[in-house]
């Protein structure tokens, strides 16, 4: 399918100032939200106890409040609406090692009263395990992050692999400035979207950047602003569809997932939209300012192709006894 035409050039960097701009004022309204207001962390890292109830009409929040309060292990418990008005979630920090009977069925026991209603999850996370997953999710993703780095670092012109490097980063931050906004809790499920959003974007401005290079050695002209805009513009069908498919898929979890699948889905849908974007408008734009030389880097690739030829003509004078 062909969403673009491979043969007509778009000028996508054009306005790619207003763009870029408008990207940054972003990226630091995200940071500025993050440090200032945080994230929600879900049990996963705090440690604690999630109980979800059903009633079965609109729950009554109010009355559920004022019964666990009257509980020392539900004191301070945080209650809320749960996907729709007849679901509710109870969070506690308490531990509930030393509980002898279910908890569940201690719920159950403070809540007789308040209506007909039926526990559906009890999750429990120690603070200890909570701890460990904090520490091991950030440890996945600072590797993952290490080895793109190094990965885009021997693989592309120092420029390209500092363009990529930003561009990446613009994306996790815009994308979690968006989870801290909307309160959306962080589990170990966003610490998995948070590893997938890297993969996707890198592998999004990869594909550009590969294309770049292409048409660095087949083009004639050496107008690196023209090249880049005929490079993204080829690869702009392929682009499109992979996001989107993407993008509906995610969409779909999104939508019917129910809000626990929140932690992943909604850090996806932005990252899908936002990884996207940037590969074109902050990736490709950068390499540009950078100042980039089309001229010097084809001398240092035609210097690389005479350095090979000279490797394989002493190779196969060995081979014959020549030298």
């Amino acid at each position: 399918m062909e969403l673009f035409k491979e043969d007509k050039v778009y000028n996508f960097l054009g306005k790619g100032k207003i763009f870029f701009v408008a990207s940054f004022v972003l990226f630091f309204l995200a940071v500025a939200l993050i440090a200032t207001k945080g994230f929600s962390f879900g049990i996963d890292f705090t440690g604690g106890t999630v109980v979800q109830v059903k009633y079965q009409g609109p729950a009554p929040i109010d009355k559920v409040r004022e019964a666990l309060e009257k509980d020392e292990l539900f004191k301070h418990a945080a209650v809320s609406e749960f996907g729709s008005p007849e679901e509710i979630v109870i969070k506690t920090a308490a531990s509930t090692d030393g509980l002898s009977k279910d908890i569940g069925d201690v719920t159950r026991e403070i809540l007789k009263g308040t209506g007909e209603f039926e526990i559906r999850r009890v999750d429990m996370v120690g603070p200890k395990v909570g701890d460990e997953l904090r520490v091991k999710g950030l440890t996945a993703f600072l590797l993952t992050l290490g080895a793109i780095m190094a990965m885009v670092t021997f693989r592309y012109e120092w420029r390209f692999a500092l363009a990529a490097i930003i561009a990446i980063v613009h994306d996790i931050v815009i994308t979690f400035g968006f989870v801290s906004y909307f309160d959306i809790d962080f589990n170990i499920e966003s610490v998995a979207a948070l590893l997938m959003i890297l993969g996707y974007s890198i592998h999004d401005t990869i594909i550009v950047y590969d294309r770049i290079r292409e048409h660095i050695q087949e083009s004639k002209n050496s107008d690196f602003v023209m090249i880049v805009n005929e490079a993204v513009s080829r690869t702009q069908s392929r682009t499109t569809l992979t996001s989107l498919t993407v993008f509906f898929v995610v969409l779909t979890l999104f939508l019917f997932g129910g809000d626990i699948m929140l932690g992943f889905s909604f850090p996806m849908l932005v990252g899908v939209i936002i990884g996207t974007y940037s590969s074109i408008f902050v990736a490709a734009q950068l390499v540009v300012w950078t100042g980039f030389s089309v001229g010097r880097y084809r001398e240092k690739m035609a210097e690389k192709q005479k350095l090979q030829a000279e490797k394989e003509k002493m190779r196969a004078q060995f081979e014959q006894g020549i030298v």
